[in-house]
């Protein structure tokens, strides 16, 4: 059993960086990306607290976080 959660980072609207889990309903947002991922992480931790993580799939109480980021164009 191997169970990862999937998100995507992008850039914000004004500034920093937006992250949203595709599985669950997860989303917060950083300066840096390391703080973007850091944030993702806590969120993540706190919104699956209470759930019985055996049951979700997972095989650890950490479960690997694969991150997409969304870059833009650097084609003129």
């Amino acid at each position: 059993m191997h169970y990862t959660v999937k998100a995507h980072i992008y850039a914000g609207e004004k500034s920093g960086y937006m992250a949203e889990c595709v599985e669950f309903p997860v989303v917060t947002q950083g300066q840096t990306l390391d703080e973007t991922v850091q944030n993702l992480r806590e969120a993540l931790a706190l919104h699956l607290e209470d759930e019985d993580l055996l049951a979700l799939g997972f095989a650890s109480k950490q479960p690997p976080l694969v991150v997409n980021y969304e870059m833009e164009s650097v084609c003129a």
